[in-house]
């Protein structure tokens, strides 16, 4: 049995469809009930908080492998508990959904939770595989409001191309890390496509069949609209990597699409399979 934290978001809904396909059996776990779980056959579900280890064990008991997807970067989790938790309940094979940032970027202290949970579950002993992914595709829902109300996209580092990740390809590349044992010990940075914030406004557009404008803002501006749905430092790191990314940042490299088999999906894609978010 498989154990999915994160059941009710992107990549965890469609990662536990694929195990179900692939004949396992799942706990789906969700911290809330804001979106309705996933059921059916194979399923059993389960509310659970990564913040409370000491609630976990329903949520682990009898697992033999753990998707461990936390919310925004894991700040503030006490790592160690929780990959004792999975121990105790006999998982044997750990995935954790990092962020490249990890890796990249030591001295950024928003990215200190994925770094502690890293080393948690590298050094703890079990079969265990990291996927770093840098973008989301997704991340461009929060253009959403303005694109249905005005058809304009406001952000900052419009030519600055960096690549981003389909949700689905990460629930691909998590599904293949926790069934087949040769990615065991592996880190995975999962770089799709790479484009600039221009061309995804562009992109879009085209999927809408109407022109979206594309509208610059500072760092500041940019900053003033990030800190509404995230901490100031978090926005500020964020927006450092975005404005000056790394060479391994903005390298499209193997990993995606030598797990998956295919190349990632690209956003022109992804945008066109969901439209209906920004009509």
């Amino acid at each position: 049995m498989i154990v999915v934290t994160g059941a009710t978001g992107n990549i965890g809904r469609p990662l536990v469809q694929h195990l179900l396909a692939a004949g396992e059996t799942v706990t789906a776990v969700s911290r809330g009930t804001s979106a309705p779980l996933p059921s059916g056959a194979g399923i059993t579900a389960v509310v659970a908080d990564l913040a409370d280890p000491d609630g976990l064990a329903p949520a682990f008991e009898g697992a033999d492998a753990l998707f461990l997807l936390v919310h925004g970067s894991g700040a503030g989790l006490d790592a160690a508990a929780i990959i004792g938790a999975a121990k105790a309940a006999g998982v044997r094979r750990l995935v954790l959904l990092s962020s490249v940032a990890a890796g990249t970027r030591p001295h950024l202290s928003a990215y200190d939770g994925f770094r502690a949970l890293e080393d948690a579950v590298t050094g703890s002993g079990l079969a265990w595989t990291v996927l770093r992914p840098g973008g989301f595709h997704s991340n461009t829902l929060a253009w959403a409001p303005s694109v249905q109300q005005r058809r304009m996209v406001f952000a900052p580092y419009g030519d600055t191309a960096l690549p981003s990740v389909d949700p689905a390809d990460l629930a691909d590349v998590a599904a293949a890390a926790l069934l087949d044992p040769r990615h065991a010990g592996r880190v995975h940075v999962l770089a799709g496509p790479s484009t600039t914030p221009r061309q995804r406004a562009a992109a879009l557009g085209a999927a809408l069949g109407e022109p979206v404008t594309f509208a610059e803002v500072s760092r500041e501006q940019a900053l003033e609209q990030m800190v509404g749905w995230m901490p100031a430092s978090v926005a500020e790191d964020t927006l450092t990597i975005l404005g000056s990314p790394t060479a391994e940042e903005s390298a499209v490299g193997p990993d995606l699409a030598a797990v998956l088999g295919r190349p990632g999906r690209t956003f022109a894609t992804w945008a066109r399979d969901n439209v209906n978010a920004f009509r």
